[in-house]
């Protein structure tokens, strides 16, 4: 028995391996895979690139209007796209990672992704993660999950990923923003990142993928009876 044609909606905290995990899920699932997160990171390099942020401040009169005629989108598979240029690994950035809260907070910007990434789970079959997915883009999921992890696990997390990017980052200061980003997110008048009353959590703070994958086979078992997702 196949997993139906549902939507699984996986929210949580920055370097938790919401990401990961989802594109894990979806290729063992045959589901398509949607990062809601790299949406906003991609609206976030546009204000940067365009200038709307300077010294922390969003210059809101020139981005709101922008929007109506940003295209931000996913190509070949998942890769996020602006226009016709990939930009899947400038998003990746620390300089892109310490505005993208405060750019996600914006009512306008969440509207913005909300409607686009509904557009993508209008037939179902995806896997998606963010903040507010479970929450406020797709309430009605039939699957929920939540992820956290200890603090200093997910800032070693993303400070291995710059790295292996070539990139020299300071430890304290990815700590100190992983803080800072789930201190807006949590707090935002817009969609705060909350856990949905009917999600699974998951911590996985000293889970491997494999065990991840077990976790999850676990669920689907207990919720929809179904052994192996891809007999």
């Amino acid at each position: 028995m196949k997993v139906p044609d549902i939507i699984i909606a996986i929210d949580g905290y920055s370097s938790t391996g919401k990401s990961t995990f989802a594109k894990l899920i979806s290729k063992d699932f045959g589901f398509l895979y949607l990062d809601s997160g790299a949406l906003y990171r991609g609206v976030t390099l546009f204000a940067l690139e365009s200038g709307f942020i300077k010294d922390g401040d969003i210059d809101l009169e020139r981005l709101i209007p922008a929007l109506d005629g940003l295209d931000i989108h996913f190509e070949d598979g998942s890769k996020t796209y602006m226009g016709q240029r990939c930009i899947e690994s400038e998003i990746r950035t620390l300089e892109v990672s310490g505005s993208v809260s405060p750019i996600a907070a914006i009512p306008q910007v969440r509207c913005y992704v909300d409607k686009k990434l509904r557009e993508f789970g209008e037939k179902g079959r995806i896997v998606m993660d963010g903040r507010d997915i479970g929450t406020t883009v797709f309430p009605n999921a039939q699957l929920k999950i939540f992820m956290v992890a200890d603090d200093n696990v997910r800032a070693q997390r993303r400070y291995d990923e710059m790295v292996a990017k070539g990139e020299t980052p300071d430890f304290e200061e990815v700590l100190k923003n992983l803080k800072e980003r789930d201190h807006i997110d949590s707090t935002r008048e817009t969609s705060p990142l909350r856990q949905a009353e009917d999600a699974f959590v998951m911590d996985n703070s000293d889970m491997t993928l494999h065990e991840e994958t077990v976790w999850m086979r676990g669920i689907l078992q207990g919720r929809f009876g179904i052994l192996d997702p891809r007999a």
